[in-house]
């Protein structure tokens, strides 16, 4: 028992990048960052997001800048040729983050971040706050801010007709019962929309593991279906489905792991728990694995 502990413990670690902006201290997801490099140059592009700074070229790839300073509406001394890049890579989106200075890396228990501590904090992009070193260390909802920012990404991620095609596919579905939980707002709100455009009416969204894990097992309600992040506070998205593996009531539940962490290990134990994984913001890859699980949930209720 006291070995299950130590395991479940270690699996709601995580460690950060802590960086800063002006005054502020900022973290990010070490699985999201890929390397920090100074200021490279860049070209700058016609767009009309002031924080979209331009582009440059990385190792023969071309990489968007994004200067987290100006899209926060952060005053900073630090001119632009003295800031840090800080190259962070979403599913197989590379993009760099302009900022202040790089601190270092600290490991944080998921108890650590506190959405409550955020009354007054007028940035509407920050997801949690770290208290450490008697300072506020803010978490980002960084994939919202790629969505805001990066025109590319925004331009291709929700295609209506697209999504319009899978409508066409399965109809107008009520009777498939789909729980989303994800921590951040504009993505959960985002998955919950992509769905129902997709043909999916029944959605349950839920901002948490532990307010996923009180629906299905403390309140025994029924889903067919359940599409989880990984990166949540006090329950992630593989320790959630651990423990739904372990109650015959869930223990087969089908369940899609939409996360933009993509690492061995993670991977490793979602395939051991047999997890199907889609990397964000691919909705289309999303919504072809709901529509095949939907497929085989009817096919196996009415097999002739």
């Amino acid at each position: 028992m006291e070995e299950k502990k130590t395991v479940a413990a270690a699996s709601r670690k995580w460690e950060i990048v802590v960086f800063t902006l002006g005054d502020e201290a900022f973290a990010i997801n070490v699985n999201k960052t890929r390397e920090i490099l100074r200021w490279t140059g860049c070209r700058p592009i016609p767009t009309k997001i002031p924080a979209f700074v331009g582009i440059t070229t990385l190792r023969g790839a071309t990489l968007p800048l994004i200067d987290l300073r100006i899209f926060l509406g952060i005053q900073s001394p630090v001119p632009t040729n003295q800031t840090k890049v800080m190259v962070a890579e979403f599913n197989d989106i590379k993009l760099g983050f302009l900022v202040d200075g790089v601190e270092r890396i600290r490991q944080i228990n998921a108890e650590d971040l506190d959405s409550s501590k955020m009354r007054g904090v007028s940035l509407k992009w920050v997801l949690y706050i770290i208290k450490r070193d008697n300072r506020n260390i803010l978490l980002l909802d960084y994939e919202a801010i790629i969505q805001e920012t990066a025109p590319a990404v925004a331009e291709h991620m929700f295609d209506q007709g697209k999504l319009g095609a899978y409508h066409r596919q399965v109809g107008h579905v009520e009777d498939f019962h789909i729980l989303v939980a994800d921590d951040s707002p504009l993505l959960r709100q985002q998955t919950c929309d992509v769905l129902k455009q997709s043909g999916f009416t029944s959605i349950y969204p839920v901002k948490d593991g532990v307010e996923a894990r009180k629906l299905l097992l403390d309140q025994g309600e029924n889903f067919d279906l359940l599409v989880s992040d990984i990166e949540m506070p006090l329950l992630d998205g593989l320790s959630l489905v651990e423990t739904l593996r372990q109650d015959e009531r869930t223990e087969n539940m089908p369940v899609i792991l939409f996360s933009s962490i993509m690492v061995k290990e993670l991977l490793d134990r979602a395939e051991s728990l047999k997890i199907i994984h889609v990397l964000k913001p691919d909705v289309y890859k999303l919504v072809e694995c709901v529509v095949k699980i939907y497929r085989d949930c009817k096919k196996a209720r009415n097999p002739f």
